[in-house]
Parts: structure tokens; C-alpha cells; sequence
């Protein structure tokens, strides 16, 4: 194998990233060897004769790359003879990636395509209400505020993602729920509940309260763990983050604290105590979003 100048010994059961795991080569494979990403291609240098044809998952991402014959993905393909490769993907990062993908030995499952429900929570007026208070008591109320909410969020079920300032961005589905939309949009009830358990206390030391805005929506991410060494954490990406997102923020200009996307309400219909449903333009979004308020759950 080029450039790492390496003669490799294939098992008649093994890929060929397999064969190069084993043997000690940081080949990349950005995906954790599932055919979604191209990043372990190789070039048959010679015997392009020996390998076995290409499986339905690589024919895929072949025919959306547009692969000549002699470009093959190494996690699907295997060979039945002497063959030449040379593996293009590789330089100093693209081999500390893959080390670090490795454990003990095994590949890790970096990226996947998940269905989740995903869910925005910011508190309302926040920055009047943090300018009012002396510093200690902002970060102890929000410490309050996120140890309250967080709780809730983890026993429906959800992963808190991030921290934003005064928000809390939160996943359901990851564990593959039966109704993930239903879990957030049960820890969105939820969290209302407590606010009002909390506001009493907020009044109490500081004068005054304050409300939050939720925004949930169903739909498709790439989830998996992202950043190096102990600053990886787990992440999820894609547009309908973003839209969760605009959801919660399109909140405040129709006047409301709950909305969840078409796709969430449809999930969650014969369960959820509707109220008024808007149309919305959504900030880098084209076209208007039917989104539905929700004020409780049956």
C-alpha cells in the first residue's frame, strides 16, 4: 500500500480498512467505516481484477461521487488476489484523526444519521434581568435556573448538547426512543411547571421573575463527537438544528412560549392540548412554517 509503502496480508473475510486497521496504518475513516463518507478511499494501482464488485452502499456513494472503476472504498471492499493501492487521503491531521477514532484496537462510530427531536429553551428579557443583579447572583441563579430544567430534560429521556449563555439546547432520540418528539415536548411541559416553582423564589430574593421560550422540532441530524482529546463532546449538526433554533426564537414575534414545528405536532398530535397555530417566516429559511403552539400535555 502507497505512500505508506506497506505489503499487507488480507483475510478472505476482511475489508480492506479492515486488513489496514490491523495492521497498524491510521487509514481515515471519518464515518467509522459505514460507507457514508469517502474518506477511505483508495486507487487500485494494479489488480483492479482481484477485487470483488462493488456492494449496494458503495455503488451508492460511487455513483453520487462519480468513482472511476478504479477508485474504491475501502471499508466495503474486498479482494480475492494480489492487488496495488494507493490510499490519497492522508496527512498529518487526516492520521491523528483516525488514531484518535481508534480504541483498543476497534473502530468507533463517529458520524450516524439520526431522526431526533430537538429542542430550544431561552429565557425571556434576559439581559435586563442580568443587568439588575450583581454578577455571583447571575451565575447563581442561572446555575439554579439550568440544575432545574436539566433534570428534566435527562428524565424525559433527552442529552443537554450546549449551554448558549442563558439557553439550553437538548436532543431526544438518541437512545431510540419509541416517541422522541413526545418526550421533548413533555420535558418542554415540564419545564413551564417548574419555572412557576420558580419564579416565587426569584421574587422572593430578587424583586422579580422572569419566562422562557421553547421551540422543538422533529427531523433529521448527524450526530457524533466532535473537537480533539479531552475537548471532544458530542454533537449534533444540519439544518433542522437551525430550525429548532428559529423556532424558539419565532416565539417572540407571535406572542407565544411554546411552538413545535408541523413535523413535531404531527407526532404528537392525540397527546398534546393545542392552541393556536401560526404561519412563519423563519430567519434564513425561505417560504413560511406552519408551527403550533402547545399549552399542555393531555
Amino acid at each position: 500500500m502507497l505512500p505508506d509503502d506497506i505489503r499487507m496480508d488480507v483475510k478472505s473475510d476482511e475489508t480492506i480498512l479492515d486488513a489496514s486497521l490491523r495492521s497498524g496504518i491510521s487509514h481515515a475513516h471519518a464515518c467509522g467505516g459505514n460507507a457514508i463518507c469517502s474518506t477511505c478511499r483508495v486507487v487500485l494501482l494494479e489488480g483492479e481484477e482481484n477485487v470483488q464488485v462493488r456492494n449496494s452502499e458503495e455503488a451508492h456513494l460511487a455513483d453520487k461521487l462519480k468513482f472511476t472503476n478504479d477508485v474504491r472504498l475501502a471499508c466495503q471492499t474486498k479482494i480475492v488476489g494480489d492487488i496495488k493501492l494507493n490510499r490519497p487521503v492522508l496527512d498529518s491531521i487526516d492520521e491523528e484523526l483516525a488514531s484518535q477514532s481508534m480504541s483498543n484496537g476497534e473502530i468507533s462510530r463517529i458520524g450516524e444519521e439520526r431522526t431526533v427531536a430537538l429542542l430550544f429553551a431561552d429565557i425571556a428579557s434576559y439581559t435586563p434581568f442580568a443587568e439588575a443583579l450583581p454578577a455571583y447572583d447571575v451565575i447563581h441563579v442561572l446555575n439554579r435556573y439550568f440544575y432545574l430544567m436539566g433534570n428534566i430534560i435527562v428524565d424525559h429521556h433527552g442529552h443537554i448538547i450546549d449551554y448558549y449563555g442563558d439557553g439550553i439546547f437538548a436532543v431526544f432520540g438518541i437512545d431510540e426512543r419509541e416517541n422522541p418528539a413526545l418526550d421533548a415536548v413533555k420535558a418542554g411541559d415540564e419545564m413551564f411547571m417548574a419555572l412557576k416553582r420558580l419564579n416565587p423564589y426569584l421574587e422572593k430574593m430578587y424583586n422579580r421573575g422572569f419566562d422562557i421560550r421553547i421551540g422543538i422540532h422533529y427531523g433529521e441530524v448527524i450526530a457524533g463527537s466532535i473537537g480533539i482529546n479531552e475537548n471532544k463532546k458530542f454533537a449534533v449538526i444540519g439544518d433542522a438544528v437551525n430550525f429548532a433554533s428559529r423556532i424558539e426564537s419565532a416565539n417572540k414575534e407571535h406572542g407565544t412560549n411554546f411552538l413545535i414545528s408541523q413535523c413535531t405536532y404531527e407526532e404528537v398530535e392525540e397527546q398534546v392540548i393545542a392552541g393556536k397555530s401560526v404561519e412563519a417566516n423563519l430567519k434564513g429559511k425561505s417560504g413560511s412554517y406552519k408551527l403550533f403552539e402547545i399549552k399542555g400535555v393531555k
